[in-house]
């Protein structure tokens, strides 16, 4: 990789089309909304080619027509993730023309693809990635070098992708055919490669960057301890399966720079029907893998490599206000019913109170996220490992009740309150039959206010996914999820909580 200030680069060997259409991968990958690329190269280099498969791949429609913009200039796309204009500069005789083609209309988050940027020399933005495509015809008709180059800004990205493609070969799966799966809230992303009959899941999350410091000078992921590397999830899925649990197995992993290839545990839900309704054998087995999680006493300390430990990070108080106030750093405000400190105060007092049984209890690992998206059905398994457990990087060591309330009151899947009630019997239940002493009422005291802490966190984080990172398809779930909190507010235990909400928080229309 060749390194100057202010850009990165690498070169690419594409003997064939799938070579070219992982570029194009990798390249999609990368993009962000408002990013220029400009591709250069001689006539039927590929460069409209390469274009059209990018196009059709964020589409996700192979079908789609993708025309030429060579006399039109320009097309345009609305894309799922950015509207995306490609033009094809190759009639302008000079960058003067440049504004006559109505850049400066299109919206700011469009991603410009721009063929024979050459003829817009002096205009470019300084912040962009280049693809340089050469023919090499005495070689192959469909053989071509490639260059990729990251000005400013886009050069670190372009580090990563080359990092990511040294990482795959050194995995052995360079031939393999990689599909980009659907991802989270988060900025990971994950792949699917495919070599044969043989399936692995590459999973590609970058250090996270500290954010602007909101307490105490430090930022929200450090108090919320947000994992920060890969190096929890390694730990965390080493430790389920030693337990008995499907958790994927890290085939390969760079722990420094943030990239695993595991197991691929398929794509069958818990969940099934439009809209997704939960299968409750299922969920009763989901249940039962928490049944037998939290009759263990686990350790703290778990073994990533050689010489390498992982200490799971407590889940604290702090870390349980910061999560309840996003509710009204984030949800209030867009409901335009800000509050003021004293109503803060109060909020954080009777939440302090509220949490601290829990908190005192003895800990067990919490994977946060225990819910539909992150479990999978695997039927060839037998028993609780028919259960496959993903997304867990972010464990904590906590009170039983979090994960528990986390599939009950599903954020993304309507759990009505009979299954929701069921599902909690059958978890006391399985509890007491290994451990009669088991205190049922205290526990569910637990459960409601865990489940009212998480559905308090959820509203912030979907209206901040919205409001900061342009992902307003998470608001068609807070309906649900303020259903939810209803719900656990109900319980007597919460009246002093439920009243505070009930002269603060506006009702939101439930689903």
């Amino acid at each position: 990789m060749l390194l100057t200030t202010g850009r990165s680069s690498f070169s690419v060997v594409l003997p064939d089309e799938d070579a070219t259409r992982k570029l194009m991968i990798d390249v999609a990958g990368a993009l962000k909304p408002g990013d220029t690329v400009t591709l250069s190269g001689d006539l039927g280099a590929g460069k409209t080619t390469f274009v059209r498969a990018l196009i059709r791949y964020l589409a996700g429609d192979e079908t789609i027509e993708v025309p030429s913009p060579t006399f039109t200039l320009m097309q345009t796309y609305d894309l799922p993730q950015f509207p995306l204009l490609h033009t094809d500069l190759y009639r302008l005789s000079g960058a003067a023309e440049m504004s006559e083609l109505g850049f400066d209309d299109f919206p700011e988050d469009a991603v410009i693809m721009m063929e024979w940027p050459d003829r817009a020399a002096g205009s470019l933005r300084p912040d962009r990635l280049d693809i340089a495509f050469t023919l090499a015809p005495k070689l192959k008709l469909e053989f071509r070098h490639a260059r990729v180059t990251g000005y400013g800004s886009f050069a670190p990205r372009v580090e990563r992708i080359a990092a990511v493609r040294q990482f795959v070969a050194e995995s052995g799966l360079s031939e393999a055919l990689r599909h980009r799966m659907a991802g989270d809230a988060s900025t990971r992303t994950y792949d699917r490669l495919q070599l044969g009959n043989k399936y692995h899941i590459l999973m590609n999350s970058p250090r996270r960057p500290d954010g602007p410091p909101v307490r105490d000078n430090k930022p929200y992921s450090t108090i919320a301890h947000l994992a920060e590397s890969v190096t929890p999830f390694v730990a965390i899925a080493k430790g389920l399966r030693e337990i008995g649990l499907s958790a994927p197995d890290i085939l390969h992993a760079d722990l420094e720079q943030g990239l695993l290839l595991i197991e691929d545990l398929g794509e069958e839900r818990v969940v099934h029907g439009d809209p997704p309704a939960p299968i409750v054998e299922r969920y009763e087995t989901a249940v039962d893998v928490l049944v037998l999680l939290h009759g263990k006493t686990l350790p703290d300390t778990l073994p990533v490599a050689p010489h390498v430990e992982y200490k799971i990070p407590r889940y604290d108080l702090d870390a349980f206000l910061i999560e309840a106030e996003l509710l009204l750093d984030w949800y209030l405000p867009r409901l335009g019913a800000p509050i003021d400190e004293e109503a803060r105060a109060t909020f954080r007092t009777l939440w302090r109170e509220a949490l601290q049984p829990s908190i005192e209890e003895p800990p067990t690992w919490v994977l946060r996220d225990f819910h539909s998206p992150n479990l999978l059905w695997l039927p060839e398994r037998r028993e609780l490992r028919r259960v496959g457990l993903l997304d867990f990087q972010d464990a904590l060591m906590g009170p039983r009740g979090y994960d528990l309330a986390s599939i009950l009151q599903d954020a993304r899947i309507d759990v009505s309150e009979e299954t929701e009630l069921a599902l909690l019997g059958r978890y006391i239940q399985g509890r007491r039959a290994g451990q009669p002493e088991f205190d049922g009422p205290t526990f569910i005291k637990s459960y409601v206010t865990l489940a009212a802490q998480r559905a308090s966190k959820i509203l912030g984080i979907f209206a901040r996914l919205d409001a900061r990172d342009g992902k307003p398809q998470y608001l068609r779930h807070m309906p649900r999820v303020w259903g939810y909190l209803q719900r656990s507010l109900a319980h007597p235990s919460q009246a002093i909580l439920k009243e505070w909400y009930g002269q603060h928080v506006p009702a939101l229309k439930t689903i």
